[in-house]
């Protein structure tokens, strides 16, 4: 072997010592990221709420927090199979039903916000500044097209809750189940100039690719808490405990209340207390 293969040779040895050497370097200053997973309503996700609230969180803990956006109904039924570690969701009974058997463990209340109940200008059925079962027996009546979120979530079991009280049960072709999330349902009832029930948070957000107006808001039936819930079953239960304290501590119920769209505040903090309503 010459000189110059000899030389060649040590260089690549050294280049390999040097790699191996910063590579242990970078593992002992910057730890890889643990990650969770975070299971929530589309509404959390679709409002642009947690893509504000997360990236300090993620930073301070060095973690990565994966978030499955899906209905209320949904993210209980992960919890209940071990496939999340937390869940941020809207359903009050059904967050307690899921503790009292054993499969989450310390619910606390977050935040609230309302829902409210939107359809075209014109208004055919004539709802305006109604109660919300008043609205709903209206849109009944009228055969006015209804946009049905139609999966289990927070926001349909409040829709079902609401025909209850108006003593209906809707169906025919006036009724349309989607069977997908808040903002595919928003998009779907301004194509069809039909009336919905939405979180006022999604609504605001959105505002800029609808043209619907709101129609019925105030009623405390409409009112709307969050709840998180540390999944029993997790193995990362302790940065699950951490995303829940963060939450609720002053930072995060501090951004949760200057969180806006359009100049609109979407979601109220809680602050340690808890607004449980008929879902």
């Amino acid at each position: 072997m010459n000189i110059t293969m000899k030389f060649s040779a040590l260089l690549i040895i050294l280049a390999l010592i040097l790699a191996s050497i910063a590579g242990l370097s970078y593992s002992n200053y910057f730890p890889a990221k643990e990650k969770i997973i975070l299971a929530t309503t589309t509404s959390t996700y679709d409002s642009g709420l947690l893509d504000y609230l997360l990236p300090n969180f993620e930073r301070e803990k060095n973690v990565e927090v994966q978030v499955i956006a899906v209905g209320t109904g949904q993210a209980i039924e992960m919890a209940r199979r071990g496939d999340a570690d937390v869940i941020l969701v809207h359903s009050p009974s059904d967050e307690k039903k899921l503790v009292k058997e054993g499969y989450g463990v310390d619910r606390r209340c977050v935040m609230y916000n309302d829902f409210v109940i939107i359809g075209p200008t014109r208004d055919s059925a004539k709802i305006k500044g109604l109660k919300a079962h008043e609205a709903f027996k209206n849109i009944y009546l009228s055969n006015s097209t209804f946009i049905s979120r139609g999966d289990e979530s927070g926001t349909h079991k409040k829709e079902k809750l609401i025909w209850n009280r108006a003593g209906l049960k809707p169906g025919g072709e006036w009724y349309i189940e989607v069977g997908g999330g808040m903002g595919d349902t928003l998009r779907i009832a301004n194509e069809k100039q039909g009336y919905t029930l939405t979180d006022r948070g999604t609504y605001v957000s959105m505002l800029d690719r609808i043209s619907l107006d709101i129609l019925v808001e105030g009623d405390k039936t409409l009112l709307n808490p969050y709840g998180i819930i540390r999944v029993n079953s997790s193995k990362n239960s302790r940065l699950a405990q951490a995303l829940s304290d963060y939450l609720l501590s002053k930072e995060g119920q501090d951004m949760i209340e200057g969180f806006k769209k359009n100049g609109v505040q979407l979601f109220y903090p809680l602050r340690g207390t808890c607004l449980d309503v008929d879902q």
